[in-house]
């Protein structure tokens, strides 16, 4: 799904990379209050991208702006060797509060809802298929499409004081597709009673279903997601972008097929430059030199 768009970045040099919300991503530093002002900010060092969300005053809703910001700092030189992994933050006390609920009522048409919502897949199929794992860090509340954003990621960090929920029941909105993300990342007897009842979970319970990776005091989260993702940095981007692809690929298969399928992949990573260099240093108890190729 990504491909074509993920290709349609040129790669550039290393080093501090900063977009202001009201200018694209590129060396320097920009102003985040200009008139027209984008709803997320990036920046990127030493392979790591940091996208924020950056509208609290409108609890970070995923706005079709939003939602096309977002989408477009994934993209961005997505392919680059200079990528390594991607952290997703939140500016204030929400992470998200999911879709703008004014761009949902019927002053708007039919076809612009469906474009919100078609975004809003595209965006979360992205992060599954982008070639380097995403990070959610969050810190504060997660709800319906911002919960679905948090499910959609490889990894996810949060704050103990952080909540979860998909309270769209409540207004007459169920969190349809939010639940397919949801439904992926917890039992499916939980993910039923977020849905139905619009209640939220703790951040303890979240981790304890499945929906987050690790749980942190407030005053650690920056630190803890930051070890995480420096250590993902300092691998193979190549090896780390087919282990990626290869474990999505086989989740729903029969256990025969996903057998097949990562035994060939593992024949392809043993053949790639990065395996080899791997598999001698260990044997010749060394550091492994990574290849700065995609390739």
């Amino acid at each position: 799904m990504a491909a074509a768009g993920l290709r349609a970045f040129a790669t550039r040099g290393p080093g501090w990379r900063w977009r202001g919300r009201g200018a694209p991503l590129s060396a320097g530093v920009c102003s985040r209050s200009e008139p027209g002002a984008r709803p997320t900010s990036a920046r990127q060092r030493d392979g790591i991208r940091n996208i924020v969300l950056s509208d609290p005053k409108k609890r970070n809703a995923l706005s079709l702006a939003m939602l096309k910001s977002l989408q477009t700092d994934l993209l961005h030189e997505s392919e680059s060797k200079d990528l390594r992994v991607i952290i997703i933050s939140a500016e204030g006390p929400v992470f998200s509060s999911g879709h703008d609920l004014k761009e949902l009522t019927d002053e708007r048409s039919p076809d612009y809802h469906a474009e919100v919502f078609q975004t809003c897949s595209e965006v979360m199929m992205l992060i599954q298929n982008h070639p380097v794992p995403i990070i959610a860090m969050v810190n504060g509340l997660a709800t319906a499409a911002g919960c679905q954003l948090v499910a959609s990621c490889d990894i996810a960090v949060a704050s103990d004081k952080s909540s979860f929920a998909t309270p769209g029941v409540n207004i007459g909105l169920f969190c349809s597709t939010p639940g397919v993300a949801l439904g992926r990342a917890v039992p499916r007897k939980v993910a039923l009673e977020m849905l139905f009842t619009g209640e939220p979970i703790s951040a303890q319970e979240a981790l304890l279903h499945g929906l987050l990776s690790k749980v942190v005091p407030a005053e650690q989260l920056e630190e803890e997601t930051m070890r995480i993702a420096r250590k993902i940095a300092s691998l193979s981007r190549r090896v780390v972008s087919l282990g990626k692809a290869a474990f999505y690929r086989q989740l729903p298969q029969d256990l025969r097929t996903a057998y097949h399928l990562t035994s060939q992949t593992m024949v392809d990573n043993v053949a790639l430059q990065d395996g080899q260099e791997g598999i001698k240093a260990f044997i010749q108890k060394r550091k492994p030199i990574w290849s700065q190729s995609n390739s």
